[in-house]
């Protein structure tokens, strides 16, 4: 049995979890989906100043407030940035490290970063024209296509995602990641490669080259940039795996 604690990606809440959790539950783990300071249904909470660091304090105080230990803590997409950043903070409280189509950020990255000129341009756009000058609103899913797939997810489950996203404070991509502190040496490192980060892992990305290479733990999805949302059960799946597995998940 292990202890996940799953963040989600930009513009969600817990709720984008609720099939993966349910269904890693089914198989005797503990599923615990949490939602980001001013997001979700904690939408109430959103300022301009909300940024990475209050997101980094939020995945820190989930797990020490609840005395968790032995986690697996899981990030989704956007979730990378503030995961890199708590997961040194929780000491021998972390067990395991997963990126869901997502990978660690380095010192003074952010999420802009790897992002196109161009696409940057046009979510500044949105925050300026939608977002009152901080805030960016879940993009026409044209723009959202151009930085991450929607492969799999059908009209209803766009639909969701269109209803119950919530704006996303624009500091949280734009503030960089201050020097996280180290993981403790026993740290499991994996990732869970969709198709996005699939491609670039094969492609043999200078950047995250360190990703095919031990300690580094990878496994497949056969789906787009959302599996929680596309392939839920099937998720579930792959993190009981990578809970029951100690060999490589290539």
């Amino acid at each position: 049995m292990a202890t996940f604690v799953l963040v989600p990606g930009a513009w969600l809440g817990a709720w984008a979890w609720e099939a993966t959790a349910q269904a890693l539950r089914e198989r005797g783990h503990v599923a615990l989906p949490m939602t980001l300071t001013g997001l979700g249904e904690r939408s109430g909470l959103a300022t301009p100043e909300v940024g990475l660091d209050t997101h980094i304090d939020d995945i820190t105080a989930f797990v020490v407030e609840r005395d968790l230990h032995e986690v697996t803590l899981v990030a989704h997409s956007y979730a990378a940035v503030p995961v890199t950043g708590a997961a040194g903070r929780l000491g021998p409280r972390l067990e395991r490290l997963v990126y869901v189509d997502s990978a660690p950020f380095a010192e003074g990255t952010c999420l802009l970063d790897v992002m196109s000129d161009d696409v940057v341009d046009q979510l500044h756009q949105q925050v300026a024209e939608h977002g009152d000058g901080w805030r960016l609103p879940l993009p026409p899913f044209g723009l959202l296509s151009a930085f991450s797939t929607l492969e799999g997810l059908d009209e209803d489950q766009l639909d969701l995602m269109r209803n119950r996203a919530t704006p996303q404070p624009f500091r949280t991509f734009a503030q960089r990641l201050t020097r996280p502190d180290d993981l403790g040496p026993d740290v499991d490192h994996v990732v869970v490669a969709c198709h996005d980060a699939k491609a670039l892992l094969d492609a043999g990305v200078p950047t995250l080259a360190f990703l095919n290479q031990p300690p580094w733990r990878r496994f497949h999805l056969s789906t787009g940039h959302w599996p929680m949302l596309s392939t839920p059960v099937e998720l579930a799946t792959t993190l009981d795996a990578v809970a029951s597995s100690g060999g490589s998940g290539r």
